[in-house]
């Protein structure tokens, strides 16, 4: 159109100049198509000038952008490695849950899932010797009632009823079992276990017996309100988490299993008194969820934080997002309580995950979140290659406890396991990193957007706290001078003691010589000697006295399940159940407890 319309005017225009030309009429219509040519010429010249400035804008835009990220400026900044350190002179009074039958449970032969890891930790935690450090419990299990608090009643009584034998009598897919979560023998009891530490470790905190509680047999954080999911069956972090609650205004909760915490994170998904963190491999893996907007809904929203990450994630990097986001989030949020989800599956080399943490890249998010003060409960979680979990897990505790535990692995009943190095690590491989900086620092700054809304902590009104479910306290009498005199006092009182660090021994036997009830006997007729009046305020070498029936000769101290076997429960009652016989079965480097033959110090 545009060369047909120059075609016809150009000829009118050149006509127009002509002196013979006299028609005037023609000549000011020419004149005025003319004049409007140039005029939108000069716009289309204007708009193409400002379009190009604006292009050039937006370049310089991206461009500015794009050195803001690759500069100091840019949100994620790679910070370097540096070794764990601990302060032995910051003691934490440590409460450990264990329960000897948790090993005895299985998911099935060919399933990923090993309840027998925790039995493993358990071993190289006592032959490390770290229960001299720390408060050793068999937690009560946890009863349906307890349970109801947070699943349904229809589930929990599918839990308690369903067997393999008697399974076709239910609706499998609506309670979501079957392969993944297959109904075993002992489903509920090892529910109960798992849900009972979490409880107990809960109340223990609330009431200021603990700075730190542990329960590895815990942090199944897949499990929802009326069905399983992901080899999780009783959700014990909501039930610990509704526990701590009843004392505390705010409780954050962190997640760093490789999968997402997706059932604590619905479970609160709507209120602002918990808030949940959660460091996972997000697309295309188990389950589904986790996006980086999902941050909560009506009083609960932005209060749901999502770390989204990818393939290959190492120590260095880990760190460097880890850190400073928790640090974000305790000093807005304020919480009053912490509870840390430390799944092994993001370790290098495990059989489902896909993160490349070492033993002490994964350690350190522990100890950072310890650092802080705040009462810390520790739960398990994930973590498919049961070595390696066992390494770690022991690794933290020692942590927790602040002490370093050299690389050695001690003897112990599964010490074959650990071939052929035998040392306490895990070690990263070399695994492709897919986690940019731009990439880390895209979702910093859109979680730090979303915390904006929270910098104020939420307040909570002030109402009177409900009575404990469960009498956590021993009968006074108990701790009379005729008990003290016939039976040392309640169960309770002597598994709180510890070994003091400036405790020492002449000899390895005279830790153990007060677990002897002759000796223990003499001890209370002034009989005692310097080392044996250490013991009755102290748990030795050995087991702790507890973890011993009265009279018990002969018993492994290197046994990890003796210390649970008949240990007490947090609320002071002893456990009637005996020791199994793999419980107590000596190991080749065992040192036995000492006869009755007094020495030649207590004769004087």
């Amino acid at each position: 159109m545009g060369n047909r319309w120059t075609e016809w005017i150009l000829p009118i225009r050149v006509r127009s100049y002509n002196p013979t030309f006299q028609d005037g009429i023609g000549y000011e219509v020419n004149e005025i198509l003319y004049r409007r040519m140039q005029q939108e010429a000069q716009i289309r010249e204007r708009l193409s000038s400002e379009l190009e400035s604006y292009k050039s804008r937006q370049r310089q835009i991206r461009d500015d952008a794009t050195r803001l990220l690759d500069t100091e400026g840019m949100l994620y900044v790679e910070k370097p490695w540096e070794d764990i350190k601990v302060n032995p002179q910051d003691k934490k009074r440590v409460a450990y849950f264990y329960d000897s039958d948790v090993g005895n449970f299985s998911y099935g032969a060919n399933h990923p899932m090993k309840p027998h890891r925790i039995r493993m930790a358990h071993s190289l935690i006592m032959n490390y010797g770290l229960y001299k450090k720390m408060e050793i419990y068999r937690a009560k299990p946890a009863t349906r009632e307890e349970m109801s608090q947070f699943h349904s009643d229809e589930y929990v009584d599918f839990l308690a009823r369903a067997t393999p034998d008697n399974l076709d009598m239910f609706n499998k897919e609506k309670f979501n079992v079957g392969d993944d979560c297959p109904v075993f023998d002992g489903l509920f009891e090892f529910c109960s276990i798992s849900g009972g530490g979490s409880m107990e470790g809960a109340a223990r905190l609330n009431r200021g017996k603990c700075d730190v509680a542990i329960n590895y047999a815990g942090g199944l954080h897949h499990a929802k309100k009326s069905e399983a999911s992901g080899f999780c069956y009783v959700n014990d972090i909501a039930l610990g988490i509704l526990e701590l609650l009843r004392y505390h205004p705010r409780v954050l909760y962190i997640d760093i299993d490789v999968h997402h915490g997706d059932g604590v994170e619905e479970a609160f998904y709507t209120t602002d008194r918990v808030m949940t963190c959660s460091f996972h491999k997000y697309g295309e893996f188990f389950p589904g969820t986790g996006e980086l907007h999902d941050i909560g809904v009506g009083k609960g929203k932005y209060y749901a934080v999502n770390v989204p990450l990818r393939d290959g994630i190492n120590d260095v990097t880990y760190r460097s997002i880890f850190e400073p986001l928790v640090k974000t989030i305790i000093e807005w949020y304020q919480p009053s309580a912490i509870v840390l989800q430390c799944g092994g599956d993001s370790l290098s080399g495990d059989r489902l995950g896909c993160f490349n943490l070492s033993m002490r890249g994964h350690a350190n998010c522990v100890n950072y979140v310890k650092g802080f003060g705040i009462p810390l409960m520790i739960v398990g979680g994930g973590g498919y290659t049961m070595r390696n979990v066992a390494r770690t897990w022991t690794y933290e505790t020692g942590l927790l406890n602040q002490t370093l535990l050299g690389p050695d692995l001690p003897f112990n009943d599964y010490y074959e396991y650990y071939g052929p190095d035998y040392k306490l690590d895990v070690r990263p491989s070399n695994m492709y990193n897919a986690n940019s900086p731009e990439y880390l620092s895209r979702i910093l700054t859109q979680i730090y957007a979303t915390l904006e809304h929270t910098k104020h902590a939420p307040s909570v009104q002030m109402q009177p706290i409900p009575p404990d479910i469960r009498d956590y306290d021993d009968d006074p009498e108990d701790d009379s001078r005729e008990a003290m005199d016939t039976k040392g006092g309640s169960q309770k009182a002597r598994d709180e003691t510890i070994v003091p660090d400036n405790e020492f021994y002449d000899k390895e036997e005279d830790a153990s010589r007060v677990k002897n009830n002759i000796d223990y006997g003499k001890k209370m007729n002034g009989e005692e000697s310097r080392s044996s009046v250490a013991d009755v305020t102290t748990m030795g070498p050995s087991p702790p006295s507890s973890a011993v029936p009265a009279g018990t000769l002969g018993v492994s101290t290197t046994n990890a399940a003796v210390v649970a076997a008949a240990g007490p429960s947090a609320n002071g009652e002893s456990q009637s159940k005996p020791p199994t016989a793999d419980s107590v079965a000596p190991t080749n480097n065992s040192v036995t407890t000492p006869t009755t033959t007094a020495t030649s110090e207590e004769k004087k």
